[in-house]
C-alpha cells in the first residue's frame, strides 16, 4: 500500500496542460503548463519545462521557464537557468547568479499577507538589465518624515 505522505505530482516532458490545476503537495512540471496553479506545498518547474501561470503555492522552485505571477507563502528560489517574468510575492527569495527576473518583486515576512501591497517594512525591489543602473528602490512608507 503506497503512503499518502508527501507526494509529489510530475507532469511529463512531453505533455502540455492547459487549465487550472489545485495539488495538494507538491507538482513538478518537466513539460508545459498554461493556466492557473495552486499548491499547498512546493512547485518546481524543472529546467527545460515552460510555465505560462499564475501560481500560488508554499514554495516555489523554478529552473526552466515562468511567465505569469507568482505568490508563495514562504520562499521562492530561482535558480541560475531560470527565466521569470511576472510580479513575484514571497517571504523569501533566493536568486542564483545567472537567473533572470522581469517584474515587481515584494518581498518579506508580511509580503504573503499583504497580497503584494506594500506596508512599512515591505521594500519593493525592482531588477533592472545587467549594465544599466537599477531604478531606486522605493523608501518604506513613512521614511525621511519627522
Amino acid at each position: 500500500m503506497a503512503e499518502s505522505g508527501n507526494t509529489t505530482t510530475i507532469i511529463g516532458a512531453d505533455t502540455h496542460i492547459s487549465g487550472e490545476m489545485r495539488f495538494g503537495n507538491s507538482a513538478k512540471i518537466l513539460g508545459t503548463f498554461e493556466g492557473k496553479i495552486t499548491a499547498k506545498g512546493e512547485l518546481q518547474v524543472a529546467e527545460g519545462a515552460t510555465c505560462r501561470a499564475t501560481v500560488d503555492a508554499t514554495d516555489v522552485v523554478i529552473d526552466g521557464v515562468h511567465e505569469g505571477d507568482v505568490n508563495a507563502k514562504e520562499r521562492v528560489q530561482l535558480n541560475p537557468k531560470a527565466r521569470m517574468a511576472g510580479d513575484l510575492v514571497a517571504a523569501k527569495l533566493v536568486v542564483a547568479e545567472g537567473a533572470s527576473f522581469v517584474g515587481h518583486c515584494t518581498v518579506g515576512p508580511d509580503a504573503p499577507k499583504s497580497g503584494g501591497k506594500r506596508d512599512e517594512g515591505v521594500v519593493e525591489v525592482k531588477t533592472g538589465e545587467p549594465g544599466k543602473a537599477a531604478p531606486k528602490q522605493a523608501e518604506p512608507a513613512g521614511a525621511g518624515r519627522k
